[in-house]
């Protein structure tokens, strides 16, 4: 084995033992947890935008889009623009691609500061709900004649709504890409912590994802990415499209 094979081999190894490890497990779930009640997703920014995402997840984003070289990334939900920043930003380091970012509200006090971003190159923005028919039609022309597409689902995270999002967009997921569903961590958090958001345990991203999966086999979730990362907050919605 050589020392590239063998660095590999070791790091699979110590992702297996992750999921042998109950005691990391619960550290790590512990841990996410209090940081989720103490907004610590809110702490971070990219190329000068606020971020509010777990910098876990983002690597791991980063590891899908250099995989796949998506020529499209469909996001939901902008707010103050960094993550549609950072993943125009990816497909800039690629050297192809575009992001369609849609928020049902695009402020305007972030608006012209996402337009003006050097990465705006790379970026059309779409405001409206993410499930309204007319927005859905336009993103899937966006999509036509694209290869590689990614989907990113990160706005409203009721149960009803992420559902809607699936038949709406993992359609033009391609095969080998991913449908990233973002926040199922919502339904491994205690009962009562998101007291202003529609969303709560038995209601939320995962609960929609269990559901999703059953009825479409063409996807399943990535256990190399639910297993390794510990303390996202996407887990078991790292949604591969098999090839």
């Amino acid at each position: 084995m050589n020392p590239l094979e063998q660095f590999e081999q070791e790091k699979q190894d110590r992702i297996v033992s992750y999921t042998r490890d109950p005691e990391f497990k619960g550290l790590s779930q512990a841990w996410i947890s209090q940081a989720m009640r103490k907004y610590w997703v809110y702490n971070f920014s990219w190329m000068g935008r606020p971020i509010i995402q777990n910098p876990v997840d983002m690597i791991a984003l980063q590891e899908i889009v250099w995989q796949v070289k998506p020529d499209l990334i469909i996001e939901t939900g902008v707010a103050h623009g960094g993550s549609v920043i950072y993943s125009a930003s990816l497909l800039e380091l690629i050297g192809h691609g575009e992001v369609v970012g849609i928020d049902i509200d695009i402020r305007d006090h972030n608006r012209p500061l996402i337009e003006n971003h050097p990465m705006a190159k790379r970026l059309k923005l779409i405001q409206g709900s993410s499930i309204d028919p007319a927005v859905v039609q336009q993103v899937h022309e966006l999509a036509k004649g694209k290869e590689r597409i990614l989907v990113c689902l990160d706005s409203n995270h009721t149960h009803e709504h992420v559902m809607a999002e699936l038949a709406a967009y993992a359609p033009l997921v391609s095969p080998g890409s991913y449908c990233i569903v973002f926040d199922t961590i919502v339904e491994d958090m205690p009962p009562g912590s998101f007291p202003n958001r529609p969303w709560e345990v038995g209601d939320n991203p995962k609960t929609a994802v269990v559901e999703f999966l059953k009825q479409h086999p063409e996807f399943e979730t990535d256990a190399h990415y639910a297993d390794k990362l510990m303390t996202s907050l996407v887990g078991c919605g790292y949604l591969r499209r098999k090839a």
